[in-house]
């Protein structure tokens, strides 16, 4: 296969769970001894990763710009990978137009347009609801969905919900969680003696995370720190703003330590990870990394969605604030329990997220959705018709913005 994966952002592993989750994709696909390409039209980052050690080319492109036409005219991939929807409406009727026997894959990360949709209702203090979703983001995520040959979802919920509600057929989506090694030893991890403070840890600039920071500031912290007058509470994540370094507060134990530059080092020094998500979609990356590391973990609701099946969690799971910190500070000082949970992740790691069982799924579903994806179209009309009107006016509207650039 020659394929060409168009990033929304440069993959940062260390940053972010996205990140993350693209590196297993492309490590995956180079284990394949596929050709693969890399092109995003962000900007180069710092902390992106090396992508040249893995064999893999990369490339800036432009949005809006003929040049991708020459780009993509002389690649010819056999598979172009959108990673996220938005990267969809911008390349992919250029890629129909220049090479229509590629297969166009979507990988979502996570659904937006839920992750939005429960912002909201929770900004208006009320419970979501399905009818929340219907909403122009939704209107286009969606589209986009139908618009793919094989739609890559990292959440069972969210690919029932695409099922159900939006009429997705089953056909064109591929529900793929993290793909993990196997699981160290709890042995070779820091024992419950060795280990103190809570930590919490995600991208800044991921809306949850920062609101899960303000709820953990103005909430939930002072109560675990009158039970526990010595812990600390130690905050990393990638691209803290000054509004974020502004809580930093030692008197408090409230700890803004910043970007991580090894998440799962940081994370198996603590004793307990916080995650008290109030919205969100997708699965956490933050929660499989405490579960790699041997840390338990107390979350939400939202937070544990979609990640443990039917498995007892590795910690506790509330929505309720007070159950939240109590549970935190029992975890926190009873080391049986606390070596329950660790089991509860090494259980969860072993029997959901083991690379060794995803990738062939993965590899074997591209095959066949390559050797099918004529008859598979034909099927799926609604597919057909969103591209041609939906592409129609992405194409126009990208040329006239091209236009007015000149």
């Amino acid at each position: 296969m020659n394929l060409l994966v168009i990033g929304y952002v440069w993959p940062e592993p260390n940053s972010s769970a996205a990140g993350s989750r693209m590196m297993q994709l492309l490590q995956c696909f180079r284990q394949q001894d596929w050709q693969v390409t890399f092109a995003s039209p962000a900007q180069t980052t710092e902390h992106m990763s090396d992508l040249s050690s893995l064999g893999i080319h990369s490339t800036s492109i432009n949005l809006n710009c003929t040049s991708f036409d020459e780009f993509i005219q002389q690649l010819k991939p056999d598979m172009v990978i959108f990673d996220r929807f938005m990267m969809e409406e911008q390349f992919a009727w250029r890629v129909e137009k220049h090479c229509p026997e590629a297969l166009r894959v979507l990988n979502t990360e996570d659904l937006h347009s839920l992750r939005n949709a429960r912002h909201n209702a929770l900004k208006q203090n009320r419970e979501f609801q399905e009818d929340d979703l219907h909403s122009e983001l939704a209107i286009r995520e969606v589209a986009a969905i139908h618009r793919c040959d094989l739609t890559l979802m990292i959440s069972e919920v969210e690919t029932q919900l695409l099922i159900d509600k939006f009429h997705v057929p089953e056909s064109h989506l591929l529900h793929l969680p993290f793909m993990l090694p196997t699981p160290q030893s709890l042995d070779t991890l820091p024992s419950f003696e060795d280990r103190q403070h809570f930590i919490t840890i995600g991208n800044f600039r991921h809306a949850p995370n920062w609101d899960a920071v303000l709820h953990l500031k103005n909430t939930l912290w002072p109560m675990i720190r009158q039970q526990l007058p010595q812990a600390e509470l130690h905050i990393y994540g990638a691209y803290p703003p000054p509004k974020a370094t502004q809580l930093h507060n030692p008197k408090q134990g409230f700890l803004i330590k910043g970007w991580a530059k090894d998440a799962l080092t940081v994370m198996q020094e603590a004793k307990i990870c916080l995650a008290p998500l109030r919205f969100g979609a997708g699965i956490k990356g933050k929660l499989v990394e405490a579960m790699q590391m041997g840390t338990p973990s107390i979350t939400t609701k939202v937070g544990a969605e979609s990640m443990h099946g039917l498995l007892p969690w590795n910690g506790v799971i509330t929505d309720d604030a007070r159950e939240f910190c109590n549970a935190a500070v029992s975890l926190y000082e009873d080391k049986t329990s606390w070596e329950l949970m660790q089991y509860n992740g090494t259980q969860i790691l072993s029997q959901r997220y083991l690379a060794s069982h995803w990738q062939p799924i993965l590899i074997r579903r591209l095959e066949n959705q390559y050797k099918l994806k004529d008859a598979l179209r034909k099927r799926h009309f609604w597919g057909s018709m969103l591209r041609h009107h939906s592409l129609k006016s992405s194409q126009y509207m990208s040329q006239w913005i091209e236009l007015k650039n000149k």
